[in-house]
Formats: structure tokens, C-alpha cells, sequence
């Protein structure tokens, strides 16, 4: 596994999906000038917020950032887990890569594991990954399942709840299915719980380090 600066893994993210025909965008603004809904920029996604709604058109279908974002208030409030937490930060820098109607789930989820397995030589055996369980409104993600299959053992593959594995930008809006990828740090590190629950433990031997998030719905007032 490479030792790396946060100003190398920034580069290094960026400059793959560059080779993957993405555009790099610049980083907008912390704070929003043209959504009255955000007090702080809180997610990669916020500046293409129209091309996901369809209202808007650029130039390129794939794009990537290093986001500087800002969650303290919100849906995507983190600060009360800033301190107790070493996972938390009330601003970071997010790094992302976007498709506008261009590729889906077949080709993000590959990405990802070449980058953290072939880039960055993350052990692959150290990787966990979660899917959307379904629920009474929305189905299961099996197409996210079976891509996951061919790349690690069903044991490592978990099946969650829309609290981790459905995400939205507000009450209204795009939001959809997600798939994580968690990186496993070792026993040695304590859990409060016997047995420890993995990757749904609150404890710090297994850390999110990936989110695919697949913007298929746009959400209304009405549900």
C-alpha cells in the first residue's frame, strides 16, 4: 500500500478519472450564489444539481472534483460527531466523479476498485461493500449486487437500509441508491460491542472510504 499526502491522493484521484475522459471542474463555491436551499456547500454533487434535474446542459458528460464542502447544519449535519468521532469534519474536501447521462453502476463500481486496488494498492482483501436492501417503496439493488459479485465474496457484501444506503441532498431533490466501500483496519483496534458488527459497528475498525451514489430519482414534496 502506497503512503500518500491528502495533496496526492487529491492529484492522483483527479488525474484517473481525467484519463477516464472526465472533465475536471473546479471546486464552486462554499458558499452557495445560487441555491437558496443551502446556507454551505455540502456535497460534490451541489454544482450540477440542474444536469441532474435535466434543466441545465454543458459540454461534458463526465466530470470530477475535489469539493470543498461544509456540514454543520442540515441533513448533512457532522458536527456533533467532530471530536468523538476521528472519521468526522465540519469542512473537508470531497472528492467525486459524475456522469450525466453517460455511464452507470457497470462502469462506476469498476472504477472505484481499480483506483483503490491498482492505483493506490489498497489490499483488496481488506475491502467490504454494501447495496441498497430494498424496502417497501423502492426495490433492492441487484444490478449493484451482481457487479459486486464478480469482484469480492458474498461475505463481504452488505445489504442495508435507506438510513446508509439511500442518499438524498435534502427532503426534496436527486437522491437514489448507494453502494459503499469500506476499508478494514484490524481487530487491534477496540469495539465497545462483543461481537463487533463490522461494518454497521460504530467502532473505528472499519472506515467508509467510498460512496457510489446512483442518482435515479428526483423526489418531490409528495414522496
Amino acid at each position: 500500500m502506497r503512503t500518500m499526502t491528502s495533496a496526492d491522493i487529491r492529484q492522483s484521484f483527479l488525474n484517473y478519472f481525467q484519463e477516464q475522459g472526465h472533465r475536471i471542474v473546479p471546486s464552486s463555491s462554499l458558499v452557495p450564489s445560487n441555491d437558496p436551499t443551502l446556507l454551505f456547500t455540502n456535497a460534490g454533487m451541489n454544482q450540477f444539481k440542474e444536469l441532474f434535474l435535466g434543466t441545465e446542459q454543458r459540454n461534458y458528460q463526465r466530470a470530477t472534483t475535489a469539493q470543498k464542502c461544509m456540514r454543520v447544519s442540515g441533513k448533512h449535519n457532522d458536527l456533533n460527531n467532530v471530536g468523538p468521532s476521528l472519521r468526522h469534519h465540519t469542512f473537508f474536501e470531497m472528492l467525486g466523479n459524475f456522469s450525466f447521462g453517460d455511464y452507470f453502476k457497470t462502469d462506476a463500481i469498476p472504477f472505484a476498485w481499480t483506483l483503490l486496488t491498482e492505483i493506490w494498492h489498497l489490499p483488496p482483501e481488506r475491502l467490504y461493500a454494501t447495496i441498497f436492501a430494498g424496502n417497501p417503496d423502492i426495490p433492492r439493488d441487484n444490478e449493484a449486487y451482481s457487479i459486486w459479485q464478480q469482484l469480492l465474496p458474498a461475505n463481504r457484501i452488505a445489504e442495508m437500509g435507506a438510513a446508509d444506503n439511500f442518499w438524498a441532498m435534502g427532503n426534496t431533490g436527486p437522491c437514489g441508491r448507494c453502494s459503499e466501500i469500506h476499508y478494514y483496519r484490524g481487530d487491534h483496534l477496540p469495539c465497545p460491542e462483543t461481537p463487533c458488527r463490522g461494518i454497521d459497528c460504530s467502532c473505528d475498525r472499519y472506515v467508509e472510504i467510498w460512496n457510489n451514489v446512483f442518482m435515479e430519482f428526483d423526489r418531490q414534496e409528495s414522496g
